[in-house]
């Protein structure tokens, strides 16, 4: 049975009202439709006739029936708003900028938006309308190659670039460097495969088995990577490390670029390579290893190998670690193409 709706009685000036409502040409379409629910209530329509004829969902034909019969013609005004949003001022404007400038407190090393708009009390969307102008982007971290401090930079920096640019007729131009603490992370639950629509997929808890530290060393002119592990980064590991390149480039004077860590300069080593004139070891300046292409095979070697790998000891870590330097140097051992245009580079980090 059709569920029927209280019937709402009207005045002769109520109807005639509605009617113009109704037929205008000049009001807005929903004015015209509400004076319909209310004429068709009049009328003894049920409730699913009003439905059907008007289009509308049952709680929109009760909410104008009710407004109706509490406020009659008025009810069908639409409801005072508030207006038109507050607007920030000036002194807001100004106080979301500083914060976003400054370190906060309670031990956070940085702003949110969030965290931004509730300590000024303001919305977050006008602090990321307020920040937009501003061009601040507090979520975001760029890091830059700063002045070394080393008074004898420019003078390193000649001496490493021109090795690079225009080697010594017979002679090898090498790379060294430690990269320590690699991690042969387990996870506690076996690896999902990638599918289509899925990448692969890994527990977040893993296992730690130990670490193992490399050291390694690139021709820059070849692009050929020799490498070994060691237990511990020191001196002694150092210095073997020297004299095995010393014995693979037997008959190559050798101009060997490291950075400055006490290991590379210690006593031991420093009385041994002066009884050995083929070799020459150079240090890149202060706070700039960055000259030093080894660590660009590094990076390589970090997306390659160590990024997402799964080990059940260090063993498995040394010999896969083993094995790509084996790989790199048979299929892509080249020497890096030399880029820099002479503009200051930056590199860009999302932190999320």
């Amino acid at each position: 049975m059709a569920r029927i709706g209280r019937k709402i009685q009207l005045s002769m000036e109520e109807k005639q009202e509605l009617l113009t409502m109704s037929r205008s040409h000049k009001l807005e379409k929903r004015y015209a439709e509400r004076a319909m629910i209310i004429l068709y209530s009049s009328d003894g329509k049920t409730l699913d006739q009003i439905i059907e004829l008007t289009g509308k969902s049952r709680p929109v034909v009760n909410k104008w029936r009710n407004r109706f019969h509490k406020y009659r013609l008025e009810g069908l005004k639409d409801a005072h708003r508030s207006g038109k949003p507050k607007t920030i001022t000036p002194e807001q404007k100004a106080l979301v900028i500083e914060k976003a400038c400054t370190k906060p407190e309670g031990g956070y090393t940085n702003w949110s938006q969030e965290r931004i708009a509730k300590n000024i009390g303001i919305s977050q969307s006008k602090v990321f309308q307020i920040l937009k102008e501003a061009d601040l982007k507090p979520h975001k971290i760029e890091y830059w190659c700063g002045k070394s401090r080393d008074p004898e930079f420019e003078q390193k920096m000649i001496n490493i670039v021109g090795l690079y640019m225009n080697p010594p007729e017979n002679a090898m131009v090498i790379c060294v460097d430690e990269k320590t603490q690699i991690q042969a992370l387990d996870r506690t639950q076996p690896e999902l495969p990638m599918q289509s629509g899925n990448p692969k997929r890994q527990t977040a808890t893993y296992k730690r088995n130990g670490t193992v530290s490399l050291i390694a060393a690139l021709a820059v002119h070849t692009g050929e990577v020799t490498a070994k592990t060691i237990k511990s980064n020191n001196a002694e590991n150092f210095l073997k490390f020297l004299k095995s390149l010393d014995r693979k480039y037997r008959n190559k004077k050798l101009h060997i670029i490291a950075d400055n860590l006490s290991t590379h300069k210690h006593k031991d080593v420093k009385e041994w390579l002066s009884g050995k004139r083929k070799i020459k070891l150079h240090f890149t300046p202060t706070y700039s290893s960055w000259l030093n292409q080894v660590e660009i095979w590094f990076n390589i070697l970090t997306k390659d190998v160590v990024r997402g790998g799964i080990w059940q000891s260090s063993g498995q870590l040394v010999d896969q670690l083993m094995e790509y330097v084996k790989t790199y140097n048979v299929t892509r051992a080249k020497p890096f193409k030399w880029t820099y245009t002479g503009e200051p580079l930056r590199i860009s980090l999302l932190i999320k």
